[in-house]
């Protein structure tokens, strides 16, 4: 199982927005891709006393690398770039890959 997970830290005034988005239009069309089993959505609440904005961790379980490879190739590129028109500058994110143990 592999997990591709997504770190995002939003400003503070756009966060509630975001927050909705992210729900009702991003992980929707990220998970019907088909690429995914299950997603979760997770707000961080450990943070650098200098950090601002709010930070989240979407976590998305692939039953496989190749699937990943496929879910990269075919739809992060333009569920990436509608996540960058709608909120660009007003965001950082980073992803990571994970293998279940």
């Amino acid at each position: 199982m592999i997990v591709y997970s997504v770190t995002i830290n939003v400003e503070d005034d756009i966060h509630k927005e975001w927050l909705t988005w992210m729900k009702e239009t991003h992980i929707p069309d990220v998970m019907e891709t088909g690429f995914f089993i299950d997603n979760r959505f997770l707000k961080v609440i450990s943070h650098n006393a200098e950090e601002t904005g709010q930070t989240y961790n979407i976590q998305y379980s692939c039953p496989s690398m190749k699937d990943l490879h496929q879910y990269q190739a075919h739809h992060a590129p333009r569920l990436q770039k509608e996540h960058n028109d709608k909120f660009e500058g007003r965001f950082v994110a980073f992803r990571t890959l994970l293998e279940k143990a």
